[in-house]
């Protein structure tokens, strides 16, 4: 009898580290499936469909601009108070959305995984591409606002460090993966976590300078502005602002620790959601 030669052959990982990369680029399609998926199924039977895309950073930047910047004074940098927020909130959403969403992938698909093989690794990595279609969404949104108050006469300057913003998205992308996959890892055993994921984001935004710039936060509250200034998200953005606006708290330094920061999490979140894949089925 011939021997017969498999295209596939689905073993068991060998390491925790092992990836399956090219495992991951075959079922490539899949991806492209899982992220139109979740598109459609997100706005599914809504009124306004995409246009929530544009509502909600629009709403949140008019709470904002009205709580923070009207009735709390809060400095904005002489910028323009919406686009000083749209500028945080731009950014805050798309690592949140990676952060939130992911957190719950082993939970939300336990029937898929316990049913057919594909690299688990592709839900995440769906959560990452969709959300970045929101953001490019939103991010049109805040040049738009950008272009409005240019021509109204607003003062702002855009900067060399705007050259920054592939780096940046990627930082966000990677912080929210990493992250995700940790407290996915962790939910598959303690239940909780998924309860404390959305009120724990919502924290750390305001442990973030979403609302107020990194300076304000150094001279109001010097006893604890160096929680502020090591979150990982804080630089991202700062920078942010400072290559769009003219405006914020840059250093090599603080990307720099970002970058670290990003590259251990995603390194433990790898780690961890390799060994839980292994038998989650039988604990979610």
């Amino acid at each position: 009898m011939k021997n017969q030669a498999y295209d596939w052959s689905i073993e068991p990982q060998s390491s925790l580290l092992d990836l399956k990369l090219k495992d991951t680029w075959a079922y490539r399609d899949l991806l492209w499936l899982l992220v139109r998926r979740d598109f459609v199924s997100f706005y599914k039977q809504t009124i306004l469909g995409p246009l929530w895309f544009f509502i909600q950073p629009l709403l949140t930047t008019l709470i904002f601009t009205f709580v923070f910047g009207n009735l709390a004074g809060i400095s904005t940098d002489g910028l323009p108070q919406p686009l000083f927020y749209m500028a945080g909130i731009t950014a805050w959403n798309y690592f949140a959305d990676c952060l939130t969403k992911t957190s719950t992938v082993f939970k939300d698909n336990a029937n898929i995984f316990g049913k057919v093989y594909f690299p688990r690794l592709i839900m995440p990595l769906s959560i990452v591409v969709s959300n970045l279609v929101r953001f490019g969404v939103q991010f049109l949104l805040f040049l738009m606002v950008m272009a409005y108050y240019y021509f109204t006469g607003a003062v702002f300057n855009v900067t060399w460090a705007i050259s920054l913003f592939p780096l940046i998205v990627v930082l966000m992308a990677l912080l929210g993966l990493g992250a995700g996959m940790l407290i996915s890892a962790m939910t598959t055993k303690y239940r909780d976590l998924a309860f404390l994921v959305t009120f724990g984001v919502q924290l750390l935004m305001y442990a973030t300078t979403v609302i107020y710039p990194l300076s304000t936060a150094i001279e109001n509250y010097p006893t604890y502005s160096w929680i502020i200034e090591y979150n990982p998200m804080t630089p991202i953005i700062e920078t942010f602002r400072y290559g769009f606006l003219g405006q914020g708290a840059f250093s090599w330094a603080a990307i720099g620790y970002t970058t670290g920061i990003t590259l251990v999490v995603l390194l433990i979140g790898i780690v961890v959601f390799n060994k839980v894949e292994k038998n989650f089925v039988d604990t979610v």
